[in-house]
């Protein structure tokens, strides 16, 4: 795969203030930026694939990323999102371990890779990065444990819900401050939400009858949050 050079600023003069680098010196910040390399990916191309073994890590400057997983019968599963800022790849950097996931790009992205060794230096010599990095690896643990659960025990109308919730706390709405800024499939809501296409169709209309959403294509717009926050029995 060919990957362009794209003009992404350095990692001291990155505008992601949600991102883990910001709490490096710049010191720290300036070596990154001297061996990580600038790469532009098409909406649909895959930046790693899974079963590959990885030579770093990688940090979405601007765009969204899918991390699907195939099933036993070649079926994709999306595993999450990430957005601007967010990390890709770093648990299989830190394990020496093939990545267990797909990344794709969900629209035109522009990621920064870090050479995995280059990782390894900063971690051992900044102990603020490192216990970030922990935090990182917790937070992503209790995700995982939740939406278990959630898949496991919530009725479909409170996972599909909440799984709109979810995103628009992630990517947030368009200038309409209503249209959900990430659109996906009626199978790709469904894939997150642990449920059919079929089903996941069905809820969606029920939730247009019931005034909580409305549906412009493949874009979603939430007309009554809190309605779709009881739906999805969230307090």
């Amino acid at each position: 795969m060919k990957r362009q050079p794209v003009d992404i600023p350095s990692c001291s003069n990155c505008e992601n203030n949600n991102s883990i680098f910001c709490c490096l010196p710049d010191g720290e910040l300036d070596k990154l930026s001297i061996n990580k390399d600038n790469n532009f990916f098409k909406k649909g191309q895959v930046i790693f694939y899974e079963g590959n073994h990885p030579h770093g890590m990688y940090c979405i400057y601007k765009g969204k990323v899918k991390i699907s997983k195939l099933g036993d019968e070649g079926k994709e599963q999306i595993v999450r999102f990430a957005g601007e800022g967010e990390l890709l790849g770093y648990r299989s950097s830190l394990s020496n371990e093939s990545y267990k996931a797909t990344a794709t790009a969900m629209e035109d992205c522009y990621i920064c890779h870090i050479p995995k060794d280059k990782f390894s230096n900063v971690l051992d010599n900044n102990s603020n990065f490192s216990l970030e990095i922990i935090k990182l690896l917790s937070s992503d643990l209790k995700k995982s444990e939740q939406s278990l659960i959630n898949i496991s025990q919530k009725p479909v109308r409170e996972r599909i819900a909440e799984t709109l919730l979810n995103l628009k706390k992630r990517f947030g709405y368009e200038e309409d401050s209503k249209t959900l800024s990430m659109i996906l499939t009626r199978r790709e809501i469904g894939d997150i939400a642990g449920t059919t296409t079929e089903t996941t169709i069905r809820t969606l209309s029920d939730f247009v009858k019931e005034g909580s959403v409305n549906l412009d294509g493949k874009k979603i717009q939430i007309l009554d949050f809190n309605k779709l926050v009881r739906t999805a029995n969230i307090f």
